[in-house]
């Protein structure tokens, strides 16, 4: 059935119609990436550093709910860089069971961890972030407060709108331009 599958899909590579075309190869894509998928879970769960944190990135586009035990796992690991690709990824799946656990790394010891968990949040577009990102607006990390500020933009509820034209006053400059380019977002 699978070989059915890819073998249609190789063949509409050759449709003399762009779409069908780029459709096919995002459909073979997806079916490589499904045959790989215990590869990269076990990748992603023992490999070498270096082939934990790519196999980490790559479980981003793989249509499986079977990628969350590993990535959860990896938000534990002692390797800050392995936190920080398991929440960069959760954050883009903006998969609701996982946002207890992306939330929790706004208190990660690292400091890239916490800007990853900050600017993961704003995926999720849920206005009950705000106040966690509000207070994360007044962090001495400039990096951080503009991933907050980017995620209050992302999740583009009016209650974020008073607090974003609260940092456009901060006295850090990179705060007030990622505050203005925020407000400029803002879509209500």
């Amino acid at each position: 059935m699978l070989a059915e599958r890819r073998e249609a899909l190789r063949n509409a590579l050759n449709d003399p119609d762009e779409q069908v075309r780029q459709a096919a190869a995002g459909a073979l894509e997806q079916i490589e990436l499904l045959g790989e998928l215990d590869d990269l879970l076990r990748q992603a769960a023992e490999g070498a550093r270096g082939e934990r944190v790519k196999a980490l990135f790559a479980l981003e586009k793989a249509r499986s709910d079977r990628v969350y035990p590993v990535l959860l796992q990896a938000l534990d690991d002692e390797d800050a860089d392995l936190r920080a690709a398991a929440v960069q990824v959760l954050g883009r799946r903006h998969h609701p069971p996982t946002l207890k656990a992306v939330l929790k790394c706004l208190k990660d010891p690292e400091p890239a961890v916490r800007v990853h968990a900050a600017a993961a949040l704003g995926y999720f577009g849920d206005r009950r972030l705000i106040p966690y990102l509000v207070a994360v607006l007044k962090a001495r990390d400039d990096a951080l407060a503009c991933a907050a500020i980017d995620a209050l933009a992302r999740i583009g509820d009016p209650a974020a709108e008073e607090h974003l034209l609260t940092v456009l006053h901060d006295p850090r400059s990179k705060v007030r331009v990622a505050a203005a380019e925020a407000l400029g977002r803002l879509d209500f």
